[in-house]
Parts: C-alpha cells; structure tokens; sequence
C-alpha cells in the first residue's frame, strides 16, 4: 500500500471522527432527525423557523356546573362527574381511549399493525401529558391552554359524546364535542359544535378555538440512533403538496391555505380533514416541547371566529397507515363506508417528487415478483439483478469512453498549451478532435445520470415501502426489512457506541464495506492510466467513501442495504466483464488494431525443385 492511499484512509477516518463526534459539541442542531439547527426542508422552497413562543393563558374563568341534559343531578352524581374517567371505543382497526378531561383522546392504537420494539400495536397518540393531548381543544389561539375540565360523557355504540357548560370570556358556552367511529376504516369523524348565550359568537384575536393532532405520532422512536425516521408537517391545497421537516424547537405558521393537513412519520399518518376548509384560519407546526429526550411533533389548526349563537364543524380524521392501499381508498367516497372523497389523501404518501413516476414503475416491478417468490428480501434481490443487466450496456458504453477519453489526453494537453490564451479557439479545436475520434463527451455522463436517477428512486421505495415493515428474509438475522440487521445485541450502553449503533451489532453494513472496497479495487485497476488528480480522487472514492457509508447507514434499513450489497456483488463481476474487455481493446490498440488472437502469420511459399 502506497504513501497516498494510507494519507487518504488516515484523512478520511479523521473527517468521519469528525463530523460524528467533535463537530456535534460546536455546531448544536447536526443530528439529521430533530435536528436543533432552525432550518426547514420543503419540496418547493426553505422556510426560516421561528423560535418556540410561550404558551398564554386564555381568560377563562371557572366552569359552570350546569348540565346541559333536561334530567337534573343529585349532589352525588355532581360530585362522581368531576371525576377523571376513561372510555374506549374499539372497532376492527382501532382502540381509541379518551379522558373525560377535556374530552380527548389519550391512546389510540392501530390493531392491525405491531409496534416492532414493544411487540404491542402501533401507538399513534404518543407523547400524550396533562397539557397536550390528542384532538384536544383550545378556546382562541394555537399558544392557548388546551381545555382541562371534567366534561360530561355518554357513549353510544361506537359513538361518544363529551359535552361541558362554561363561561368564555364571560359568555356561557357549551361546547360538545363527537367522535364517530365505524368498522373497517381508519377515518374517524369527529363533529364540534359550540353554542354561545348570545349572537356574538366567538372572536378571540380572529380564531374561535384550535383543535390539535396527537403531540406526537408513533412508533416511539430514539432519533439520535434511527436517522433514517423523521417527523413532517404536511399539507395539500387541491393542486400542490407540502412537506415540512421538523427539527426540535420549532412553533411557525404555516401560512399557505389547505384542504387537509397533519403529521406524518415513516409509516404511519395523521390527517385532519376539514369539511369546510373556508372556516379554517390557519394551521401551525409545532415541535416545541420535548420530553425524555422525544420532541413532539404536532399540527394545531385554528378555526375562523364566527358570530352568531352556534356553530357546528365537522373534521374527518385519517389516523393511519401512509400507504397506497389504505390512503387511496378515501379518494373516491364510493370506496369508504364514510361515503368521504375527493380531497386526495393518497397525496399524503412519500415519494420521490418528479421521479416518482420512476418509483411507481419499480414499486410494480417488485410486487409482481413478491407475487412469484413470496419474500421481499428475495424480491430486492432479483430485481437488482435485472437492473444490472439491463443497464450494463450503458456501464459499458461508460467504461467503453473512458479509455477513448485517455488516448485523447495527449493531444487534448497539447491543444490547451497551444491555446491557453485564446479559449474560443481551444473550444472549437477541441469540438474538432473530438468528431475526428468520435467521441461524445455526453456518452459517459448519460449512463451515469440515468443510473442515478435509478438509484435515487430505489432509495426512496427501499427506505419507505410500508410492505417492508415487519417483512421477515432471514430468521435470527434480518426479521425485519425496514429497520437494521442484528447479530447481537447488548443492553448497557457504552458511551458514544451505543449512540452510534443502538446496541446492535449488525452485519449488513460490516459486508457492504467490504463489497465496496473490493468493487473500488477492481474498478480502479480497469481504469490504469489515469494520473494525476484523477488517481487521487479515485483513492479517495475507493477508500474514503466506504468508511463514511459504513457509519452513515449503520443504522439502515436493512432492506435498503441489501439492494445496495447486491449491487455492488452484481458490479464486481460486471467490472471484472469490463475490464477484460478494455484490456483487449488497449492491445488492440497497441498491436495496430489486431489483438494477438487476431493475427496470423502466412509463411512463404517453399521453393522447390522441378522433377
């Protein structure tokens, strides 16, 4: 090993050291998920953040008493009322609890999907506490306190009904607050209905009341160590879908009108769903408050002050999976038993933006041979595998104009000595040697764009495909393609360790590595020639790159990783293919354009006598 190579192994694992561990003490916010650092991603534009304002006091003054039912309490069922009760309403897909405090929902588990840590269901109402909890409300702004008073309940069937008399800013109100819920969907409605002591309605700084998602949607996850699961704002308007990246500290409105906005996570969604959007005010996205190290993530949408003695608003509620099969059902009412569409959930999935055409196409793909070999890890495989062969010809056309590109260098060099001083007529000298070997420049960029773009929406479908969630290749190894492989897993923590790998000692990305390397070593041995900056680079590529992957996706999914480690299998042998053949191309060169193969040597005729 050479004095440049250990300078480039030795540089590129102080850069790793780093960018992983010194830099995070000096530059706070560099942790990818909830990060600290006020920045927001957005598929259109960068959104400053805000700093987190501090929650106000609304004027409320203590609740009345006063039962809204025709039926009055004895002093013994007062009494029973004001105490704090549970409820649950349970259909085929969920179990929702709700807390008569305030009337709201305090867990809300999905029963068709396992929590992977916990191995109990999906708990989307996570992060819950006395100050923030799921839909509950607040009278004015998104800063005011949430409502904390007893309410009074009645269930019925898979309906419940919370209903509380107070006084709002010295007006008697009644609030009464409906959840519905029906077999076989994730949809849930719930009908706000407000009734003031006179026509003036309510009008707290031009917002009535804020309604609020869950404080945060499950899975519990440690963001520190699961870099590759993230919280987002998301909203759509009819035509143009929103996605805000939320980091820690963060309290802004969203100052863009919608039909439909929430909280979204890897897997799994929540969607509030106005029916009248025009009576919507805004919307705000917060991750404000943080507790055990879990940051919350929630959408706060505040409804337009009304005037008049009542008001009546009803949200349809999509509290679950962010996939294809169960958003899009709520396209078209006629496939929901809500008889709810036209507001475009599906929008809500993730995608690859302007490739996601090309992520449909292979989401297809992968399905039909899921369909052919019943495991997804197998799936993953095969349909590497055709992506190699299919786009080999285009590595080889790549590979194929690199070695043009060297025996043009001589010339190229004393066409830019020539010309150094008059960089038009370098231009048009060099466009004429070009045409004169046939060589398009443009013939080794196109392979290379296209199987980016390809691998760009392969990371998008691998690291986000809901199908993977639970989706076992191999027992005791990989029981999971979307989270990271396991070997063996310890349970103390071991300082910057255990921040690093979450306790796992994983295997995938031990191998990917080596597949790496190994592939680097043969693509550069098929590229001898190259001198100079190249050669340095190409050291760098080989050696450096790997070792930053390796701490990069440690913790990957591991369905994702192993796309990338068949791929690279697939690419040493595509190399080794490559390289044979650019090794006969340059004898042929050298031998005048006949390889050793292809000469034949005619001996002269023998001169014989004559009998």
């Amino acid at each position: 090993m050479d004095k440049n190579t250990i300078w480039a192994i030795v540089l590129s694992t102080l850069v790793i050291i780093a960018s992983y561990l010194i830099l995070p003490k000096f530059i706070p916010g560099l942790n990818p998920a909830f990060s600290r650092q006020n920045t927001v991603q957005t598929t259109e534009d960068t959104t400053e953040l805000a700093q987190a304002a501090e929650p106000q006091e609304l004027n409320l003054s203590e609740l009345s008493e006063t039962d809204i039912t025709e039926d009055s309490e004895t002093a013994e069922e007062a009494q029973t009322a004001l105490v704090e009760q549970k409820y649950t309403i349970k259909t085929d897909k969920v179990e929702a609890v709700f807390t008569n405090k305030g009337g709201d929902i305090i867990s809300y588990k999905l029963l068709d999907h396992k929590d992977m840590d916990t191995s109990d269901f999906v708990q989307l109402s996570d992060n819950v506490n006395s100050k923030n909890r799921t839909c509950a409300i607040a009278f004015g702004k998104s800063d005011a306190k949430i409502i904390d008073e007893i309410f009074d309940t009645e269930v019925n069937g898979k309906t419940i009904t919370f209903t509380k008399t107070m006084n709002v800013n010295g007006k008697k109100t009644t609030l009464r607050k409906v959840y519905s819920f029906m077999d076989g969907e994730y949809v849930f409605k719930l009908d706000v209905l407000i009734h003031t002591a006179d026509s003036t309605g309510i009008d707290i700084g031009g917002t009535a009341y804020t309604l609020r998602t869950s404080p945060q949607i499950g899975p519990h996850f440690n963001p520190k160590q699961n870099r590759y699961e993230r919280r987002e704002f998301i909203a759509y308007n009819g035509q143009k879908y929103k996605k805000i990246i939320l980091g820690n500290g963060q309290f802004k409105e969203y100052e863009k009108d919608f039909i439909w906005s929430g909280i979204a996570g890897k897997y799994f969604v929540e969607l509030v769903v106005p029916s009248a959007a025009e009576n919507i005010k805004t919307a705000y996205y917060s991750s404000n408050v943080e507790i055990n190290n879990y940051a919350n993530a929630q959408a706060l949408i505040e409804r337009n002050a009304f005037s008049g003695s009542d008001v009546s608003d009803t949200y349809y509620m999509y509290f679950g999976p962010r996939n294809d099969k169960d958003l899009k059902r709520y396209n078209i009412a006629e496939n929901n038993g809500w008889n709810f569409g036209g507001k475009k959930l599906s929008q809500a999935l993730q995608t690859s933006g302007w490739l996601n055409w090309l992520e449909k196409i292979l989401k297809v793909v992968l399905e039909f041979l899921n369909k052919l070999v019943h495991n997804w890890g197998l799936s993953i495989i095969i349909m590497t595998i055709l992506l190699k062969l299919i786009m080999f010809p285009l590595s080889k056309k790549q590979s194929l104009g690199s070695l043009k590109m060297q025996e043009l260098q001589p010339k190229m060099k004393a066409l830019q000595d020539k010309y150094k001083n008059d960089q038009q007529k370098l231009q048009q000298e060099t466009s004429k040697l070009y045409q004169q070997a046939g060589y398009n420049p443009a013939s080794g960029c196109l392979p290379m764009l296209f199987q980016f773009l390809v691998l760009f929406a392969m990371y998008n479908l691998f690291n986000n495909y809901f199908e993977f969630r639970g989706a076992m290749f191999i027992p005791g190894w990989i029981p999971d393609l979307s989270t990271g492989d396991s070997v063996f897993t310890w349970e103390k923590n071991i300082a910057i360790i255990s921040s690093m790998t979450g306790n796992h000692l994983r295997l995938l990305p031990v191998i990917y590595v080596i597949t790496q390397l190994l592939s680097g070593k043969i693509t550069q041995y098929g590229q001898a020639g190259t001198a100079g900056q190249s050669q340095a680079t190409m050291k760098f590529m080989m050696y450096g790159m790997p070792l930053m992957f390796f701490f990069m996706f440690y913790n990957a999914p591991s369905g994702l990783l192993l796309y990338w480690l068949t791929s690279n299998i697939l690419q040493i042998f595509q190399q080794l293919i490559i390289n044979k053949m650019m090794k006969e191309k340059r004898a042929e060169k050298e031998n005048g354009g006949f390889t050793a193969k292809t000469q034949t040597v005619i001996p002269p005729k023998a001169k014989g006598k004559k009998k």
